[in-house]
């Protein structure tokens, strides 16, 4: 239970880390953004992480996600990863990728399980193996270690100890780890933004040695990449019969920035930008959107407001709507309660969304 410190509200929906209602945030974000911001940088500094993106006028330019950093010689971008180092940048480079990895055996507990080939009808038996779940075959997952955003509830936020402290992986040894058994790579974390150049690659040795099989491609992403790397991006997905899970954590600019430190606009384009490719495969889905219903601050209005977008683009693009376990600097908030996932369910079909799911839902309250 804590007490807006604009208002006055007391909820339980009100963390203390961000210390004020969603309303207020709404209404008077120039007056509780400085305070907000200093949660995000105690939350970086213990990490060793960047602050903001540095942008220095004669610095190099790194052009991989949104933040455009421009880095001085010693500097590390806002991932963390990103750095100059003799006058070149290194880090996320094709060749050497910080992550870790594992074989999840199929059917997984994925973003979009209740329309992919690994855990549905879907795609047989063009993309998929069986005709229904592939029980027996495994996805390789990917985990990097480095991601463009600063969530307060990042649910993997133990990536930030080996943003440089991993050993690199090349992308010729990961592509390897896709044996017969393995009929998808999901490259997630973190997010495999900082690193994409590192996921493109591997995905392309890796479906060049297992030429003939199927080997899908997929992503689960905040979705902030340059343009051209969401094309490669999409390019791999299409051919392979592998989705593009973007998580679009809030509608409201405002409430993103205090949830995440950062903008939505770049996941929102790329959305976009995605949505016009989805009639050139119409199943499996190439595009799904998830979003965390964050108690309090990602309400029936916010995913409303995300189900609109959505279906002005294409009401069939499956929206998964994820349950909330409190954690990292926003663990004083419940779980997500089984009435909050129902009713943003309901205000997310209202809108016109045909396919929308509530997934983890044994965590619900």
């Amino acid at each position: 239970m804590a007490r807006c410190q604009v208002c006055g509200r007391l909820s339980a929906d009100i963390s203390n880390t961000i210390a004020c209602c969603p309303d207020c945030i709404r209404t008077g974000f120039g007056t509780v953004w400085p305070r907000i911001k200093t949660m995000h940088v105690q939350s970086r500094r213990a990490y060793l992480l960047p602050e903001e993106p540095p942008r220095p006028p004669d610095g190099t330019p790194c052009r991989q996600c949104f933040h455009e950093c421009r880095l001085s010689e010693g500097d590390k971008g806002f991932c963390g990863l990103r750095r100059l180092e003799s006058g070149r940048i290194r880090g996320g480079r094709p060749h050497e990728g910080n992550l870790s990895y594992y074989h999840d055996p199929l059917p997984t507990n994925c973003v979009g399980s209740f329309v992919c080939p690994a855990a549905s009808m879907s795609g047989y038996p063009e993309y998929s193996t069986v005709e229904g779940p592939e029980y027996g075959y495994l996805n390789l997952a990917v985990f990097y270690h480095a991601c463009s955003f600063n969530c307060l509830y990042c649910q993997n936020y133990h990536f930030k100890r080996e943003t440089n402290n991993s050993k690199p992986i090349s992308a010729a040894a990961l592509a390897r780890q896709a044996h017969e058994k393995t009929s998808c790579i999901c490259f997630f974390g973190g997010d495999p933004g900082p690193q994409i150049l590192h996921a493109v690659k591997t995905s392309k040795l890796a479906r060049k040695l297992r030429s003939g099989d199927t080997l899908r491609i997929c992503w689960e992403t905040n979705g902030s990449v340059q343009a051209p790397f969401l094309e490669m991006m999409a390019d791999l997905s299409l051919k392979s019969g592998g989705c593009i899970k973007i998580d679009l954590k809030a509608w409201d600019e405002r409430i993103h920035y205090a949830l995440c430190g950062v903008s939505n606009r770049q996941t929102l384009n790329n959305f976009r930008t995605l949505a016009q490719r989805i009639e050139q495969r119409a199943d499996p889905p190439l595009l799904i959107a998830s979003t965390l219903l964050v108690p309090g601050y990602v309400d029936e209005s916010e995913v409303a407001a995300i189900a609109r977008f959505i279906a002005r683009l294409n009401p069939e693009i499956p929206y998964s709507l994820l349950a909330f376990y409190p954690h990292f600097y926003l663990n004083d908030l419940p779980t997500t309660s089984r009435a909050q996932a129902f009713r943003c369910k309901k205000a997310a079909e209202t809108e016109g969304l045909r396919r929308v799911h509530i997934g983890n839902a044994h965590l619900l309250g």
